[in-house]
């Protein structure tokens, strides 16, 4: 099949997407680890919720395909792209299609929430949450709840996240995990291009992140101080 190269994910989102991935990784291999590894999880934790604020940021100021306005569809065009996905046709979208970015917005709340209720949580043993000390027990007990079961949420979505990008590789024939990495696409010469998309350069992003990640830290150590 004849395909063009169509540059679709600028280099902030993917680095993004890949770490987000090595991140909930890693905090799951601490936690499960124990012992002085918890104090990397809290670590991970924290590079994790710095991690989606700079993603919610780059939704409005990143690039074209990066842009909630530009991917996020209403409920009903999402239905209409699973009612489309019967076709075994290759089909290339402009960033996420309807579907995926209402499950990129629930990983990502799940991500956050997870990052959010661990600042508070505690094993009532040797390790608590640097922001513990805000809340009272009830409540701690509350979102340590919450953030040990919020995990089974995000291991669902992201079982769900792989098995359509297997579903896509195999049944629609498009190559999706190959444009999150080099950030072009295998666009189908039968399918009509997309309008030019712009770009902002990667020196915005790792900018932006660097502020986020500086922000979450010394915001955390001045509330926890």
């Amino acid at each position: 099949m004849q395909t063009n190269p169509v540059k679709l994910w600028d280099l902030p989102t993917r680095l993004f997407h890949w770490m987000l991935v090595i991140g909930i990784g890693f905090s799951w291999f601490c936690a499960e680890t124990g012992g002085n590894w918890m104090v990397w999880h809290e670590r991970s934790g924290i590079f994790l919720l710095a991690l989606v604020l700079f993603r919610f940021v780059w939704g409005f100021i990143g690039s074209d395909t990066a842009r909630f306005r530009q991917f996020l569809k209403s409920p009903a065009q999402a239905w209409v792209h699973l009612r489309e996905l019967r076709s075994r046709a290759t089909a290339f979208h402009a960033g996420h299609n309807p579907l995926g970015a209402w499950m990129v917005m629930a990983l990502l709340l799940a991500v956050l929430t997870q990052a959010t209720t661990g600042l508070f949580a505690t094993d009532d043993i040797m390790t608590e949450g640097p922001l513990i000390g805000l809340v009272s027990g009830g409540t701690a007990e509350l979102l340590t709840s919450v953030h040990h079961f919020n995990f089974n949420i995000i291991l669902l979505l992201a079982g769900l996240h792989i098995v359509a990008i297997l579903f896509y590789r195999f049944y629609k024939r498009t190559n999706l995990i190959k444009a999150m990495v080099v950030g072009k696409a295998d666009w189908p010469a039968q399918q009509s291009l997309p309008k030019p998309l712009a770009f902002k350069p990667a020196w915005l992003g790792v900018l932006v992140f660097a502020l986020v990640y500086a922000g979450v830290t010394y915001g955390i150590a001045f509330l926890s101080g």
